[in-house]
């Protein structure tokens, strides 16, 4: 399954699941990424670390590593 790490800026996805520890995960899910939120990648840094990203109206920062373990389907 692709990978939020691997999506293309400005592709609308919806996150499937999240992988990682158990802190790592709740942290993500306090943030607003559960499964089923629509997520799109806003930027790349200039190095390609940290992706900027939207998430319910709003934009955080994920280390690409991070991005790598949160599973997504294309939007529909």
């Amino acid at each position: 399954m692709p990978d939020l790490a691997h999506t293309k800026k400005k592709t609308s996805v919806v996150i499937r699941s999240i992988g990682g520890s158990r802190a790592f995960r709740r942290r993500l899910m306090e943030m607003g990424l559960v499964p089923g939120t629509p997520v799109q990648i806003i930027d790349v840094a200039p190095l390609g670390d940290p992706l900027e990203i939207e998430v319910r109206n709003s934009r955080l920062s994920i280390r690409r590593n991070e991005a790598a373990q949160i599973e997504v389907a294309p939007a529909p």
